[in-house]
Parts: C-alpha cells; structure tokens; sequence
C-alpha cells in the first residue's frame, strides 16, 4: 500500500517574514485528525530561515529530535550547556528526555534549510542528551541509502536515537534503483528533495512523499539524478 502526496498538499505556514516552513504532519496550529504522524514520527517540518533570524530559545520533552542541515548553518544553545554550529551535511539529535530547552538560529549572511523530524519515544523519561555528527550525506556515498539516525545499534558511523526507526539519505543517479528491504509490520515515508523517483511504480517529484505500509520491499528509481530521505518506522509501536 503506498499514498503519494503530492508537494502542493504540504501545509504551508509562514508565520513570520523571516520562516517559511512546509508540515508533513499536523504541527503547531495546523491540526488535521487524519494526519498526525506515521508510526512514531510526529513532526517532519521543511525549514527556510532568513539571515540574522531563527527560534529563540524553547523547551521540549519526551521527543527524539532530529535535524538535517541542508543549506547554511544552524547556531545552536541548550539548557544542557551545549553551543555548537550545524553546518549542511551534518546531523543533530536532541533526546529531550525529562526535559530541554533550546534555540536554533541562522547568524548567517545566507539563507537556512533544514529538515527537522520528531519521534516519540521507545522510552520515555530519558536524561536529556545531545548528539552531532558530520556525515557529509549531501555530496557523499552514491546510489545507495546512507544511514543518518537509527536506534539500532548495529549501525555504525550514525547518531543514535530512543526510537526503533533510521533515517536514510540517498544521492541515486538517473537510472539507478534500490531495493529496501521492509516487512508488512514496517512503515517507511519517501521524501524527495530534488530529481524525480518512481516508488513502487508511482512517479514522485521534488518535495513530494509517499507513504508506505504493509510491503516486504520498496523499490526506488531514479528518473533524473535525485537527492531523498528515506524513513524506516515501526507501524506496531504504540504511539502516545
């Protein structure tokens, strides 16, 4: 079973000049009963922030939080006394755990992408903790998927999460395929970033998702050279 969505069905706010963000997911004052997450994926925001601006600091608790710096570099302070930048290529993961507060901002003289995913938990009332990991997934390993953040532990070279799911990147040349392997008990959500796929047969361009339960294998090919994420998930887990 696989539900294209297409880009224009995002949800676009824009609440301030300076952001303009895309919501996979009920977020925020969006709300739509029929679209709050898929497995423990919660929130999976497409971020655009202006120079000189971002999120002041705000908290969070029992939430895995991963970022993908796509263009630019996040500023990043936490309660946990962690000051770091997030250049594009790089991975962070924030378990708010019992809770955390942070900021995330673009002192920059050029524009910041990012996308941000949220998962509940495997387990909830964790200490707070803090991971970043230079993967260069933007211009690294080709036509193949790459993984970014799992909770999984024999996965290596990855930041880890409290959540039984992993994050793919994939950089696939025109007329390149991957074959996922998933079990009918498995979810997986595609998102494209640029290029063109086909996902089981049906055609997904740039910013588009499908959304994928109840197969033993996805298949993946390019149609032009294609940049995409990829998100393994549980469908079993109870979600609260």
């Amino acid at each position: 079973m696989l539900q294209h969505i297409p880009a224009a069905d995002r949800h676009h706010a824009a609440p301030a000049p300076w952001l303009s963000s895309y919501f996979l997911f009920s977020f925020a004052d969006y709300h739509d009963p029929h679209n709050l997450q898929l497995g423990p994926l919660r929130v999976f925001n497409d971020d655009s922030v202006a120079p000189q601006n971002g999120f002041p600091q705000h908290p969070h608790s029992d939430m895995e939080i991963v970022t993908l710096v796509l263009e630019g570099e996040i500023t990043h302070q936490d309660t946990l006394g962690n000051h770091t930048a997030i250049a594009a290529g790089e991975v962070q993961r924030i378990t708010a755990g019992t809770g955390v507060a942070h900021s995330e901002m673009n002192l920059q003289d050029k524009p910041l992408h990012f996308y941000q995913l949220w998962f509940l938990p495997s387990q909830r009332g964790l200490a707070p903790s803090y991971e970043q990991k230079d993967l260069g997934f933007l211009g690294g390993r080709k036509d193949e998927l790459v993984p970014l953040a799992t909770g999984q532990k024999v996965l290596e070279d990855v930041v880890y999460m409290n959540s039984n799911s992993t994050v793919y990147w994939a950089n696939l040349g025109m007329g390149k395929e991957i074959d996922f392997k998933t079990f009918p008990l498995r979810l997986a959500l595609v998102y494209v970033k640029e290029g063109g796929l086909l996902v089981n047969g049906v055609a997904l361009g740039p910013n588009d998702q499908a959304r994928i339960g109840d197969e033993n294998s996805v298949r993946i090919v390019a149609e032009k050279d294609t940049q995409f994420i990829l998100v393994d998930l549980p469908g079993s887990e109870a979600n609260y």
